[in-house]
């Protein structure tokens, strides 16, 4: 008999703290935000202000599968790391086909502004290209490359060069 009294305790005060809230709930004149929850050191905690990002936004799209695709020096060669993100981005975009995608290519090798112009372009057809044999469709896509007019960072050390060796895919919701 203990164990049942046991048991049900609980049970009995969650019913008594329901029907006391739904009797005030016409008192209350504002709602309170619900507290932040605390981060707890581990790998998945969310970034804070980001706890309540919804599935298929661009911020999920951003924060958990990653917008951008990186290459070697003077080249457009899709490596496994960037083929990796690329997959994600299939898989994110094929589940959200409300979204079109602006592919961003960006250039900050040895060479011409001409020439770093024709890469960038190069590194973006080729990530629409893999995109789409991942099955996204080639009219939500479209591919524009920069040169090195944008870059993340001016610099000369290699570490830092490699920033602007890249690929952005943009979620849109129109062409531009």
């Amino acid at each position: 008999m203990s164990f049942v009294t046991g048991f049900f305790r609980p049970l009995f005060a969650a019913a008594i703290l329901l029907s006391l809230t739904a009797c005030n709930t016409t008192e209350l004149a504002e709602v309170e935000e619900p507290a932040a929850q605390p981060m707890t050191g581990q790998t998945n905690d969310p970034a804070p202000g980001f706890e309540n990002v919804v599935a298929g936004s661009e911020e999920d799209f951003i924060l958990n599968v990653g917008r951008r695709t990186y290459f070697t020096q003077d080249s457009s060669t899709l490596d496994s790391v960037a083929k990796a993100t690329l997959d994600k981005q299939a898989v994110w975009l094929n589940s959200n086909p409300r979204w079109l995608i602006k592919l961003q290519g960006f250039a900050d090798d040895s060479g011409s502004a001409s020439k770093m112009m024709t890469l960038s372009q190069k590194r973006a057809d080729v990530v629409m290209a893999y995109l789409a044999s991942k099955g996204v469709a080639a009219n939500r896509m479209w591919a524009k490359g920069y040169g090195n007019d944008r870059e993340v960072r001016d610099c000369t050390d290699r570490s830092c060069k490699v920033q602007n060796r890249r690929v952005v895919s943009n979620l849109r919701t129109e062409r531009d």
